[in-house]
């Protein structure tokens, strides 16, 4: 089962423990990447063109009217994914993934969140060449028992953190880490500077290029694919979490992550893409570019030639991630956004950010960083996951008592998780807090919507040809039943406004 773990140590991500992320994309972006931008308000509104009766496929007119295509289910509805992060970073082998309980799901479910992304770890899965963890898969199941009771889909992510255990961390095996004996030194202050070190630079280039490690990687995913392609939960899987690279001779950071992303990550995903489709014909593979889009650089990814590609980046600010408040005037968000929607534009493919979230969330200015981030993520992707679901401080979304901590409430609002239809527009006004969905019903195949609604009680109702029906199993939804090919206008308003 491998060896035991190392003692925690403050880590970004990791149950609400910091540390600070000031490395040289910090300095870059200081220097040369954030332009001053006109702040948008918080009420958006998106359009969607996506006939209810095909096959899900990338390649529709999808979030914002912006060219960026929209994720789908098996019933051809447009789909929207509102959650969270789920992990165990610290337990490995027989108490791998103890932390993680029923109770994660129950209560994003009853606050309204459809969504989890399930960190999985490579070290644990097959600790030996060749030998894959059986009690790892079974507990994996478990928890995808768990959220299938609760009506959470689960995007499956093989996660690694500074590469792996070889370097204090997780993901990649040690008998997977080559590093030509190149130099490593820990910074406990900043982990994340911990990726700039040449041995785990060479380790990432070893993983792309050795042809055995190629196979390893592509028998994993097939491993995890063929297990659970058939789980009700299963939407997708994460490929790598937040790759990186070696850096030529002379490359600022941008160049070099552009060329890795363009020569060396292209080639994997599509590589594990046909692992995966090997099992399951049927799930999204999501992939990730480097963290440095996060500083509003383009990436460099090429076409990954897979039907049911999502594009699946990370939305953090290095200053906020350092403790830093938000700063409006900075243009941040502005500025990426419009350098992630390039890409899914151009080869016409979903967006689902997949972690997002700063460490400081009762600054003075977060309540407005909530409220532009959440509009800006609805004007051009199918969803988020935010990070992370965990009870406590730090970048938990909960307080111990299961009460969102200081502007996290921001998170939790009505909006459609299943479209069955032609979306024409939706919008939520979060100052009079009011939801509008205005679609064309489907004329083939599901005619059922599904609206999820956050804590609080709600008015739903219907305009055109279409019933409400409300549920409570597995949190508070709402259910609209449109005639085939009928234009229905749904409201949802908090009652007592």
């Amino acid at each position: 089962m491998g060896s035991p773990a190392p003692a925690p140590r403050p880590h970004r991500r990791a149950g609400g423990l910091f540390v600070l992320r000031t490395t040289l994309t910090a300095a870059f972006v200081a220097a040369s990447l954030i332009a001053p931008a006109t702040a948008h308000a918080r009420t958006t509104t998106s359009t969607v063109g996506r006939p209810g009766t095909e096959r899900p496929r990338a390649g529709q007119p999808g979030p914002g009217g912006s060219g960026v295509p929209a994720l789908t289910d098996d019933q051809g509805r447009t789909l929207t994914l509102r959650g969270w992060n789920v992990e165990d970073k610290f337990h490995r082998g027989a108490e791998a993934l103890s932390a993680i309980t029923e109770k994660h799901f129950r209560d994003m479910r009853a606050k309204g969140f459809d969504f989890a992304r399930l960190l999985v770890f490579w070290d644990d899965l097959e600790p030996r060449p060749g030998q894959y963890s059986k009690d790892y898969l079974r507990k994996i199941e478990r928890v995808l028992d768990w959220a299938h009771t609760y009506g959470v889909k689960v995007l499956i992510d093989a996660h690694q953190d500074v590469f792996g255990p070889a370097f204090g961390h997780r993901g990649i095996p040690e008998w997977a880490t080559r590093t030509d004996g190149l130099p490593f030194t820990p910074h406990p202050d900043d982990w994340f500077a911990e990726y700039f070190e040449p041995a785990v630079q060479r380790a990432f280039t070893h993983l792309y290029e050795d042809p055995d490690l190629r196979r390893a990687q592509a028998r994993m995913w097939r491993t995890l694919a063929d297990r659970f392609g058939g789980h009700p939960a299963v939407l997708g899987y994460d490929l790598i979490n937040e790759p990186m690279g070696e850096p030529r001779e002379g490359e600022d950071l941008p160049t070099a992550a552009r060329r890795i992303e363009r020569d060396q990550l292209t080639p994997m995903y599509d590589r594990l893409a046909d692992a995966v489709r090997q099992a399951d014909r049927d799930g999204w593979v999501f992939v990730e570019p480097t963290p440095i889009v996060g500083e509003g650089v383009p990436t460099g990814l090429g076409r990954i030639h897979d039907p049911k590609t999502v594009y699946a980046p990370h939305f953090y600010n290095s200053a906020m991630e350092a403790g830093a408040d938000y700063d409006p005037a900075a243009g941040w968000i502005e500025t990426y956004e419009q350098a992630v929607t390039r890409y899914p534009k151009e080869y016409k493919v979903p967006v689902v950010v997949g972690e997002w979230g700063p460490l400081e969330n009762s600054l003075p200015n977060m309540n407005r960083f909530y409220r532009e981030a959440m509009a800006s993520l609805g004007r051009y992707s199918s969803g988020w996951a935010g990070y992370v679901w965990c009870y406590g401080g730090g970048y938990c979304a909960v307080d111990d008592s299961g009460a969102f901590r200081t502007n996290k409430e921001l998170t939790a609002e009505p909006y459609a998780e299943a479209v069955a239809g032609t979306v024409r527009s939706a919008s939520y006004d979060s100052a009079a807090r009011v939801y509008r969905l205005e679609y064309d019903a489907a004329r083939r195949g599901s005619r059922v919507t599904e609206l999820s609604l956050p804590p609080g009680e709600w008015r739903v109702a219907a305009q055109g040809r279409a019933v409400v029906s409300r549920t409570t199993k597995g949190g508070n939804r709402a259910l609209v039943v449109a005639a085939p090919g009928a234009r229905v206008t749904v409201t949802v308003s908090e009652k007592g406004r």
